[in-house]
């Protein structure tokens, strides 16, 4: 396996979401508030690199649940390594934010775009672009958000809508990719990636519906990813591995080098 660079590991464990179509960010000298109001789930909306005493931990709790409540969207309170107090968790559970029922903690993983990964021979699968047009992207939507929530998106105009715009400003943005995988043409997992070049390039929603897992659907969403990767010219992939996917991961070679402790608030929603 290719050495991990330094520069590889600053840029999985320092990024920092910049504003994009789409994306509003609220960056302050204590926290950053990230709100996408197309994707209304704690994730994609967030509160991340808090950096302040004990003292103003209550305060920077309730000022930030200032400026989010307007838009009504619940968020996930992310932690890392440079947090600041340290038990800053504490301070969160005093307010009634808990952690993640989903899985409290991930790691911060990387792989080096030299790194070794043939796509497996799965019969009849095919890797397609996502972004092509509304009706495919709602179709690696819905394989996401069966692997993930165990549920169906329904057909509400509203909701349709809301899709045709994350789709519009995926690709306003320019560097964003999201894959949609079929085995015999039916859905059967989604991935998606931003580039960042030529420091890396970030990989999420990494999913599989679950009567296609084990036939190396996953391995064969990486693959397709860290090609796109190799043509962008960046210095690899990294990725926040759950407690499902990073084992998998790791088998693929990806390395940890860092984690991210998540807690929901939907006291602002």
């Amino acid at each position: 396996m290719p050495a991990v660079s330094q520069g590889l590991v600053d840029f999985a464990n320092n990024l920092r979401q910049p504003a994009a179509p789409g994306v509003e960010v609220i960056v302050t000298p204590r926290y950053q508030i990230t709100l996408q109001p197309d994707f209304p789930i704690p994730g994609p909306n967030s509160v991340s690199w808090i950096r302040c005493t004990a003292n103003e931990a209550a305060d920077v709790i309730r000022e930030a649940r200032a400026k989010i409540a307007p838009r009504h969207l619940p968020v996930m309170w992310t932690l890392d390594p440079g947090t600041e107090p340290p038990d800053f968790a504490k301070h969160l559970e005093a307010h009634g934010i808990h952690p993640d029922p989903h899985g409290v903690e991930s790691a911060v993983m990387v792989l080096p775009i030299d790194a070794s990964m043939d796509a497996p021979a799965v019969p009849g699968l095919e890797i397609h672009d996502a972004l092509a047009d509304l009706a495919i992207f709602r179709r690696a939507d819905a394989a996401a958000a069966e692997a993930f929530m165990s549920v169906s998106l329904d057909d509400d105009p509203a909701f349709v809508a809301m899709q045709d715009r994350r789709r519009r400003n995926f690709l306003a943005a320019g560097n964003r990719h999201w894959l949609l995988a079929t085995v015999d043409g039916e859905p059967a997992g989604a991935g998606g990636m931003t580039l960042f070049p030529p420091r890396g390039a970030t990989i999420n929603g990494g999913s599989v519906r679950p009567k296609f897992r084990g036939r190396g659907v996953y391995r064969a969403l990486v693959a397709a990813r860290l090609d796109i990767a190799r043509r962008a010219g960046v210095d690899g992939l990294c990725v926040w591995g759950g407690e499902m996917s990073g084992p998998i991961l790791a088998r693929l070679g990806f390395e940890t080098v860092g984690w991210r402790r998540f807690y929901v608030d939907t006291s602002t929603a």
